[in-house]
């Protein structure tokens, strides 16, 4: 049967789903870390001037860009299109994040360029991807 008849899924979108899954969980957990004082002062010190230098609407952002990634990725895998508006507001986060973090690494901290360069692309490209994915799926009708 086509999948795209039968309203069934292809393996690959439970394996994209739950690998972006991971992926932003993982995000969740260093932002939850980043909130407690003991373990950012056993960070190196190039990540403590970022997380120390973080401003309230950057952790927000912050805030915004892992935990709606994730929400997103669980309504992705329960296949509600719901989840596209969770990761453009999940991309928006990340830009920002991402405007702050570079300031401070490039400035204040001894990031290099290839560092810095992970920063810049790496989430926003994950992000980017999910919104992009997820309208893929919806017009397969993988997601209602």
């Amino acid at each position: 049967m086509n999948d795209e008849t039968n309203g069934d899924v292809h393996w690959s979108f439970w394996v994209i789903g739950a690998v972006a899954l991971i992926w932003n969980a993982m995000g969740s957990i260093n932002f939850v870390m980043q909130m407690n004082a003991d373990v950012v002062a056993s960070m190196p010190e190039t990540h403590r001037a970022i997380i120390d230098s973080r401003p309230a609407w950057a952790t927000g952002a912050f805030a915004i860009a892992v935990f709606g990634g994730a929400l997103g990725c669980v309504l992705l895998l329960l296949r509600k299109s719901a989840a596209y508006y969770l990761f453009v507001a999940s991309l928006i986060g990340v830009i920002v994040t991402t405007i702050h973090t570079v300031r401070v690494a490039s400035s204040a901290v001894g990031f290099g360029p290839f560092e810095i360069l992970m920063m810049i692309l790496m989430s926003p490209l994950v992000a980017a991807l999910l919104i992009w994915y997820s309208k893929r799926v919806e017009s397969k009708g993988w997601i209602r």
